[in-house]
């Protein structure tokens, strides 16, 4: 490409990589993005959220894949339903004639991806975030938050959570916004799946406590009430 070289690119710090961009236009933006990212793994290259975090900031949208959009889907679950594939950061609303609205998402890092079947068992706008206590034992800047933290944009919760129950039990998993949309397509999370505030809040209001929610990820622990 005639501007930014990958070298160049690494070497640049985060606002200088922002500047360049605004200032390149739209093409230049995108052949930048295809130098961080890797369309066809459908992940960020060299895994650095830092610089999935400026491209965002600077072209000021999601790569294409993970934009809502409907797209033909065959299984033989009932519409209505949710099925979550971690690996390729993808969750779809399954629709009838073998539809589904697909969304990009964000899911478990490694160590904290999982898979199993459960369901829809609470929704709450603008929710509450209280951070458990395994959270706050691996980060302690989270013990201020230890009584809740109020719903707002910039709760990790983001603008809507549908909290994910089995067995009657809440799994302490969700399916919620966030205010880091640059983290859609990354393995990022500590379990929940999460969705740029719009996609959320377009998906919440389609959804009701019950539905139900397949989530599939290779090599991840099943769910078993951990």
């Amino acid at each position: 490409m005639s501007g930014i070289s990958r070298r160049r690119m690494l070497e640049l710090s985060g606002a200088g990589l922002a500047a360049a961009m605004l200032g390149a236009g739209e093409a230049q933006a995108q052949a930048v993005y295809s130098q961080i990212y890797d369309a066809k793994r459908k992940t960020w290259i060299d895994y650095d959220p830092k610089r999935a975090m400026q491209y965002y900031k600077a072209y000021g949208s999601v790569p294409e894949e993970f934009k809502r959009q409907t797209v033909s889907f065959r299984t033989a679950e009932k519409p209505g339903t949710i099925i979550i594939d971690g690996d390729r950061h993808f969750l779809y609303l399954v629709r009838p004639e073998f539809q589904a609205i697909r969304y990009g998402i964000g899911v478990g890092r490694d160590g904290f991806g999982w898979a199993g079947i459960v369901k829809v068992g609470r929704m709450v706008e603008w929710p509450t975030w209280t951070p458990p206590a395994e959270m706050i034992a691996r980060d302690p800047r989270n013990a201020q938050w230890a009584n809740g933290m109020p719903g707002g944009p910039e709760n990790p919760l983001g603008a809507r959570a549908m909290y994910l129950y089995e067995g009657g039990k809440d799994t302490i998993y969700r399916i919620h916004g966030t205010a880091e949309p640059w983290s859609i397509g990354l393995n990022i999370s500590s379990g929940c799946i999460r969705l740029n505030n719009d996609d959320v809040t377009d998906l919440y209001a389609r959804v009701a406590v019950g539905t139900k929610v397949i989530v599939l990820m290779s090599g991840a622990a099943l769910y078993r009430g951990v």
